[in-house]
């Protein structure tokens, strides 16, 4: 790895997470490159919310000017997808080394690393779901619960998350279903949805159904009936986007009820890696656009002053 080639962080994955420890980076001026892969999660939706001062907002738009704004002081983004990704030999004076290979057959190398890859969701295996997906098929109330209130909503049930979900999603509409496919309910469940005026349907779901103009119509039942829906809300699974990083042995745990894994993490995104930083949805499932980025901030600032320990242990010897 020739020092002409060595950065001082790379970043991999350029949603609002790394962009923006790319931005503290870049402002604290340090070397760092942005690998994209381009397949940001928030892609289907149409607008990022809850983002103070930025609410509705296309995530594509919010990205480019997150791009605009990181190459503003001297960072470079590039599109791209890691392959692989290790830990190297370290300098002459003890500092981390990590060499970085896309898929485009370039090799990068750098002192630290921020992972702020994402997740992967994983729906449900019923036809017609992932063809509504972030259109009138969500998951998040907060993300998506204003645009489809008062609206006839059905939760498709995935597993005991479901339930919190539809308490939720009950706060916004009056006429809500809980398609319980067969999951688990226990009395006190049961009790709640009733409370809240959810009606629950236990006959498994067959598929979903659109109208002639493409739009969501309902769900057909195993037993041929038609529960007419024009929004369903699904508890996807989630599994941390790792592809490519297997080398670096970053930590993963399982989530509870079986909703999917993280990479752990701990105080600024530090992981039992040293040298490797997270950030955003990878390590912390429920992070929103404005959390995410606020931990890559966090992530970038960290990563910067461990930099700075370094170099100064390296300036006393």
């Amino acid at each position: 790895m020739p020092e002409t080639h060595l950065v001082d962080a790379i970043v991999i994955g350029g949603g609002a997470a790394g962009l923006n420890g790319a931005l503290m980076l870049a402002r604290s001026r340090r070397s760092v490159v942005v690998i994209d892969s381009g397949e940001p999660r928030n892609a289907p939706a149409q607008a990022v919310h809850g983002l103070l001062a930025r609410d509705g907002t296309p995530p594509a738009e919010l990205l480019e000017q997150g791009r605009a704004e990181v190459r503003r002081y001297g960072g470079t983004v590039r599109s791209g997808e890691v392959v692989k990704a290790v830990a190297a030999e370290p300098a002459p004076d003890g500092d981390l080394r990590f060499s970085v290979t896309l898929a485009d057959g370039d090799t990068l190398a750098a002192r630290r690393i921020l992972v702020a890859t994402g997740l992967r969701d994983v729906l449900p295996d019923v036809p017609g779901v992932a063809a509504h997906w972030g259109g009138a098929v969500v998951h998040c109330p907060y993300c998506h619960g204003w645009e489809v209130r008062d609206e006839p909503i059905g939760v498709l049930a995935t597993g005991p998350a479901s339930v919190h979900q539809a308490l939720l999603f009950s706060q916004l509409t009056n006429d809500l279903v809980y398609l319980s496919g067969g999951t688990a309910l226990d009395d006190d469940a049961r009790a709640r949805l009733t409370a809240r005026g959810v009606r629950i349907v236990e006959t498994p779901v067959d598929r979903v159904m659109s109208d002639a103009e493409g739009r969501l119509a309902g769900v057909v039942l195993a037993d041929g009936q038609l529960v007419a829906r024009r929004v369903l809300a699904v508890a996807s699974r989630v599994h941390a986007r790792l592809d490519g990083l297997e080398a670096l042995g970053l930590p993963v745990e399982d989530l509870p009820n079986g909703l999917g894994n993280r990479v752990v993490s701990g105080q600024a995104g530090t992981t039992a890696v040293p040298g490797v930083w997270v950030a955003g949805n990878v390590t912390d499932p429920s992070a929103q656009v404005g959390s995410s980025a606020a931990a890559g901030a966090l992530a970038g600032a960290h990563i910067n002053a461990d930099l700075v320990t370094a170099e100064t242990e390296a300036a006393m010897a």
